[in-house]
Order: structure tokens, then C-alpha cells, then sequence
């Protein structure tokens, strides 16, 4: 029982720090505060293409990343919750999914967004 309470904690720790991870990265990028880099951030050819691009995708893609964040933070609470540890397991996962296709979204419409630009 000891063993699945640090299970529980663990899990929550690490998806309530992968979603404040998102949304500080989000608000980052969307305010220019996070340059282009190859580290972080939608790195895509036409998101690195320039400055431009680099903020445009970011201001685009915002809203969709921060959603993953805020989805990705419930999951942090889910996993506290006095439930069988087989539904905290599948119900993490499936907020993991769905986190990650927000930001595969946003980087979809901010790859968008940074083309645009780039052809103006």
C-alpha cells in the first residue's frame, strides 16, 4: 500500500512539472522572452527560418500549449485521488495523449502561422 501511495506522488510531481513545464514555455515563446533555439519551443525548419517566424508560430500555437498544461496539471490531481491504481494509470495516460495532441496541434497551426510569415 506504502509502495503505491510514492507511486501516486510520483506520478503527480511529474505531470503537475510537465504542465507547469508547458505553460511557462507557452508564455515564454508567445512573449519573446524564450529566443529561437534548438532546444525548446516548436522547432521546425519554418519556425527557425527567422525571429519572425520563431514568435509568430509561438503567438499562434499559445492557447493550444496551455491547454495541454492545464490538462496535463489535472492529471497530477487525478493521480492523487483515492481511486484503484489501474484507473489512476489509464486515466493518466489518457490525459498524456490528449496532452500531447494539443501540442502536436499547436505546433501544427504555429508551423502555419510561421510560414506565413515567412512569405510575406
Amino acid at each position: 500500500m506504502e509502495n503505491e501511495w510514492v507511486a501516486r506522488i510520483i506520478l503527480s510531481v511529474a505531470m503537475v512539472g510537465s504542465g507547469i513545464l508547458l505553460i511557462w514555455l507557452a508564455n515564454a515563446a508567445a512573449s519573446g522572452r524564450l529566443k529561437r533555439n534548438h532546444l525548446a519551443g516548436i522547432r521546425i525548419p519554418s519556425t527557425l527560418a527567422s525571429d519572425e517566424a520563431w514568435l509568430a508560430a509561438h503567438v499562434r500555437a499559445r492557447r493550444s500549449t496551455i491547454s495541454a498544461g492545464v490538462v496535463s496539471l489535472g492529471s497530477g490531481a487525478l493521480a492523487l485521488l483515492p481511486l484503484p491504481m489501474p484507473v489512476i494509470t489509464v486515466g493518466v495516460l489518457v490525459v498524456a495523449v490528449i496532452a500531447l495532441g494539443l501540442v502536436l496541434y499547436g505546433a501544427r497551426i504555429g508551423g502555419a502561422a510561421a510560414r506565413a510569415v515567412s512569405e510575406r
